[in-house]
């Protein structure tokens, strides 16, 4: 079994916002949760646009093939279809995990709601890829690790197929609160001449980076997980 992310932000439009919320909860995410394979999904927002982000976590990547996903994306319920038809700022990614600095058989996910997520999207090169995976491996992880707040980074690859901006590699940083993103040693997690050096490449100026609060945490119900 290989571990994995959904990642999709929208936005619903104005005065859907209730609609939107109970239709994400109620039906969207249980559907989705209900099928083996799925482990667990937070939903965040953000002020910025678009404001929210759904993270369906998988403990098994080939759930995305059985017949039960299948269906659920090739015959959406009537509710899903005008939902999906009217938001803006769509995306959606399917990655494969790449690193998770939690321990092995740590919970899978914060307790409660009570963190933050930064989120950060690069579209590599394949000709940068090593340089920048050696970077992010064995340097930008372990000094952010060491910065108090800082409690979990999960970094994914993106597959093939996407819809939005061309991300290649996404990284999420689960964080005590946005406060920590000030905190001096982020500041020297950034200073470094390894960063410097890719810095200087025009793609890792145009990264995606979103600061989100979490909204709920939903389990599986789905038998064997």
């Amino acid at each position: 079994m290989s571990a994995g992310l959904l990642f999709s932000q929208m936005a619903p439009p104005a005065g859907w916002r209730a609609d939107f919320d109970d239709w994400y909860d109620a039906e969207h995410i249980p559907a989705r949760l209900a099928v083996p394979g799925f482990s667990h999904a937070v939903r965040y927002r953000t002020d910025g646009d678009p404001w929210h982000l759904a993270c369906y976590f998988l403990d098994d990547m080939a759930a995305l093939e059985t017949p039960e996903y299948q269906r659920l994306k090739s015959d959406p319920s009537p509710r899903t279809d005008l939902m999906l038809s009217n938001v803006t700022g769509f995306t959606r990614y399917i990655c494969d995990e790449i690193s998770d600095t939690a321990a092995p058989g740590a919970p899978s996910d914060l307790t409660g709601t009570e963190h933050a997520l930064s989120v950060v999207g690069f579209s590599v090169p394949e000709e940068d890829g090593d340089e920048f995976e050696a970077w992010y491996r064995d340097e930008h992880v372990p000094l952010l690790m060491k910065v108090p707040g800082w409690l979990r980074v999960r970094r994914f690859r993106v597959r093939p197929g996407f819809a939005g901006p061309a991300w290649t590699h996404l990284a999420l940083h689960e964080i005590a609160g946005p406060e920590v993103m000030d905190d001096p040693g982020r500041a020297a997690a950034r200073d470094t001449a390894r960063r410097d050096a890719l810095a200087t490449r025009a793609w890792f100026g145009q990264s995606g980076r979103w600061l989100y609060t979490p909204l709920s945490i939903a389990r599986t119900t789905a038998k064997g997980n």
